[in-house]
């Protein structure tokens, strides 16, 4: 079998503040013909800087050392000729987030032509059929009329798929994958995974997988690089490594899986939140009277219950109405149908009449750096919510911050921090905080874990259950991450394009799934061996 991409000895040092940070630490691995090699580890182990050093994509701050052979080619101090020469030729990247890699004011045709042109010279009708060509090998349905389409109107999947019809439109030999179904949904994700298995096949390309994702991993990869501060601590084939791990890191990996069951619900515990076919309905206005031609269903007819100390896992499908759901139950968006909160129907309040209300409604939103304010300390941020609602009295503003960061695991002598100093699992420690400093009685988490590590997700779901345990919280928890949820929700309700098509005790929505789309979805979750099996 021959080599495609050998990496020797690679060392990445990059100057900051005139000091030097050690990114990369004598890396070595090899990719050969027709394999799939992955890149395991958490965020900050240098996975995608050993990637990007390959080819020559890392800024002009670092110091790249060692060797890169593709083919037998050196490419570390490669003339910037040869190196575009490779790039998009013979190494092609897709990256985990596709819409930030798109450009947003070009058509898709426009951007798969762009690199058509520079690498082949290709243009006209020659360039637009080989275009339509790509789309439809990576399975964008009516490809045709798509090829006019700007990223932000196809969903995250087909932006997806996009940028691997890029990635492959010169026929590259090695094709690099940077956590490239992060952001999907597990159906999703299982689509383009099956999608990338097809391609490798048929294309008898390699491929370089970088993520975080073992369950991934353990799907469709030959070989598994485990890499922590910068080195690679264990390398070798799939099943040695997921079956006999040696290093205490690989096996810490491994492990970190959200695991077990929600506490029971405390005995005659109080109802909290009840809907009776709640409705969110937005109406399509057209003509010069903006008159209502017909509306976009995004939820219909949704009945649940919470009690205090109850989890409700709300799972589907990006666009099926989640979120949506939980903005209206938290009165942020128009609906019609009772909201009864603690007995009492909030329908039909007015905003002022809800101020005092919603201290015991908060959520906490899934990009942790996002919702934080990088201008405003930890301290600010946290004390946001007793700047609305009032400081207890004997109590001061500051001691109570204190009180929280320690209750969520943070040291207090860090409350005049600001974000960027914390990790992604700290960040996500301070957006709980700030919910729960005001003592609310109804949280809900829209996807809390999504863009943690394997590792940092279990102890945010640990965190999670000791504070529902100690002050009998009510979780809304909103996730397309099917782990998870059966370990936080004692119950799931599901749903598809704004219907929920399956509502019951977790235990029997797991074990004995009634709806077609609901067994689906479990199956991408959990079945392991679907993917690359044929």
């Amino acid at each position: 079998m021959s080599r495609v991409l050998d990496v020797k000895d690679l060392s990445v040092t990059f100057l900051q503040e005139g000091r030097e940070v050690r990114a990369v630490r004598g890396v070595s691995f090899h990719v050969d013909r027709g394999e799939t090699v992955a890149l395991v580890g958490e965020s900050g182990s240098g996975k995608s800087v050993s990637a990007l050093s390959t080819v020559g994509l890392l800024p002009d701050s670092a110091q790249i050392g060692g060797s890169v052979q593709f083919k037998g080619q050196e490419l570390i101090g490669a003339r910037d000729q040869t190196l575009r020469e490779v790039r998009g030729n013979d190494i092609s990247f897709i990256f985990q987030e596709p819409m930030t890699s798109l450009n947003p004011l070009h058509t898709i045709e426009t951007q798969i032509t762009e690199s058509l042109a520079l690498h082949q010279g290709l243009g006209g009708a020659s360039a637009r059929k080989r275009v339509l060509e790509l789309l439809e090998k990576v399975g964008i349905r009516d490809a045709e009329s798509r090829m006019g389409a700007y990223p932000h109107q196809l969903s995250g999947g087909q932006r997806q798929r996009v940028m691997i019809a890029m990635a492959l439109a010169n026929g590259p030999e090695l094709l690099v994958a940077d956590e490239p179904t992060t952001a999907l949904d597990v159906t999703i994700q299982a689509q383009i995974l099956e999608l990338l298995v097809d391609l490798k096949r048929a294309e008898g390309m390699s491929l370089l997988f970088i993520t975080h994702d073992l369950n991934i991993v353990r799907r469709f990869a030959d070989r598994v690089c485990v890499m922590q501060g910068g080195e690679i601590v264990e390398q070798g084939p799939t099943a040695q490594i997921f079956d006999n791990p040696q290093h205490p890191y690989t096996q810490k990996l491994l492990a970190a899986e959200s695991t077990g069951q929600p506490d029971p619900v405390p005995e005659g515990a109080q109802e909290i939140l009840r809907t009776e076919g709640l409705r969110i309905w937005f109406p399509i206005q057209r003509g010069f009277l903006r008159r209502t031609v017909g509306h976009v269903k995004a939820v219909n007819e949704a009945n649940l219950t919470l009690r205090a100390g109850e989890t409700l896992g709300i799972v589907g499908e990006s666009g099926s109405g989640k979120t949506t759901l939980a903005l209206a139950i938290l009165r942020l968006i128009s609906s019609e149908g009772p909201i009864i909160f603690e007995g009492a129907d909030i329908q039909g309040r007015k905003s002022t009449d809800l101020r005092s209300l919603r201290r015991h409604l908060q959520i906490v939103f899934q990009d942790p750096f996002g919702s934080l304010s990088p201008r405003m300390t930890v301290e600010q941020i946290i004390a946001e919510g007793l700047g609305v609602h009032g400081v207890p009295a004997g109590k001061s503003q500051r001691d109570l911050v204190a009180e929280i960061m320690a209750e969520v695991g943070l040291d207090p002598l860090t409350m005049e921090r600001y974000p960027h100093e914390f990790s992604g699992g700290q960040r996500q420690r301070i957006a709980i905080a700030r919910a729960m400093i005001l003592r609310p009685k109804l949280v809900v988490l829209d996807e809390p874990t999504s863009a943690l590590d394997m590792t940092v997700q279990v102890q945010i779901v640990e965190l999670l259950r000791t504070l529902q345990r100690r002050h009998g919280l009510a979780y809304l928890f909103i996730s397309h991450d099917l782990r998870v949820v059966r370990a936080l929700s004692h119950k799931v309700i599901v749903m598809k394009q704004g219907d929920v098509v399956e509502a019951g005790e977790s235990a029997q929505v797991f074990q004995s799934p009634k709806s077609a789309y609901t067994r689906q979805l479990l199956a991408a979750a959990f079945d392991i061996t679907a993917i690359g099996a044929a």
